[in-house]
């Protein structure tokens, strides 16, 4: 071998993998994420306990009740949460539930327009024709945090006066009877933060007795296990809960796609994790001869 050559072409397999760049990780990590997304690929999950209680309750609430959506979330969170959404009103449209859908969010009650029309988009429901304002209504957005929980305790046509068409909620036929929280039989709430699943299991749920389930983005979701099992029927966390959402409703979506990304993408890691080690431990004898 020429004493001209470069080091690099000297340098064994594993001194190499010692220096490779991390920008070869960061793109290999990149395809690994994006590349499953191309094929229509689902893993099977094992079912957490919160998962499963939440998908019991919703298949214990009877067909055709009178259901209640707070979608309190924004685009942002919309990776985690929105195939939640989706997963819940697909649920909704299966049991034929009279659906209202509020926001304690501005943005809400149009990720759940998406997510509405998201839903009606599966084959399953391709012969679905829902009536706005008789199968479901959207009541849009009211600021008031808290506060609006609380007055919908009492007197809900004062809270949402209108829809959001704009139309009077005297003039909505689902609409007609309902006069708080108590006549309705459940509520799904799908929450990023403040206001959200927090408030209303304290102001919903511990005051007015409403039964619910939450679907909350992963960085939440410890603060609501303590909940699980008494103010709340079931918890949906993360993305890794969205696709066992998915998954136990046979309602498969894009989070069950996204975790086959994610688990691809951890192996990916895990390997470069063994062989930067192996690399590490089998040329310490020839570093320290250097």
């Amino acid at each position: 071998m020429s004493a001209t050559e470069p080091t690099m072409t000297r340098a064994p397999f594993l001194e190499r993998m010692m220096r490779i760049d991390r920008r070869v990780i960061f793109i290999l990590i990149g395809v690994a994420l994006i590349f499953p997304l191309f094929f229509d690929i689902t893993q099977k999950l094992p079912v957490s306990r919160e998962v499963q209680m939440a998908a019991d309750a919703l298949e214990a609430v009877p067909d055709g009740a009178l259901v209640l959506y707070s979608m309190d979330y924004d685009p942002p969170s919309a990776p985690e949460l929105q195939p939640m959404a989706v997963t819940a009103l697909k649920v909704g449209l299966r049991k034929k539930w009279r659906m209202v859908i509020i926001g304690l969010w501005p943005q809400g009650p149009q990720q759940a327009n998406l997510a509405l029309r998201s839903a009606l988009a599966d084959e399953e429901f391709k012969d679905v024709r829902l009536t706005e304002g008789v199968d479901y209504v959207n009541l849009g957005f009211q600021s008031g945090n808290e506060a609006v929980i609380q007055k919908m305790g009492s007197d809900i046509p004062s809270t949402f006066p209108r829809d959001y068409r704009g139309i009077p909620v005297g003039e909505i036929p689902i609409m007609r009877g309902i006069k708080n929280l108590g006549n309705f039989d459940f509520v799904v709430n799908v929450s990023s933060g403040y206001p959200g699943t927090r408030e209303w299991v304290q102001f919903g749920v511990d005051r007015f007795g409403v039964r619910m389930i939450s679907a909350s983005t992963a960085v939440q979701t410890t603060e609501m296990f303590p909940y699980v099992g008494r103010q709340l029927a079931g918890l949906v966390g993360g993305m890794r809960g969205a696709a066992e959402f998915e998954q136990i409703t046979s309602t498969p979506g894009r989070a069950l796609k996204f975790m086959v990304g994610q688990s691809v993408a951890h192996v990916v890691v895990i390997l470069f994790i063994v062989i930067g080690n192996v690399a590490y431990f089998a040329t310490r004898k020839s570093r320290r001869d250097k």
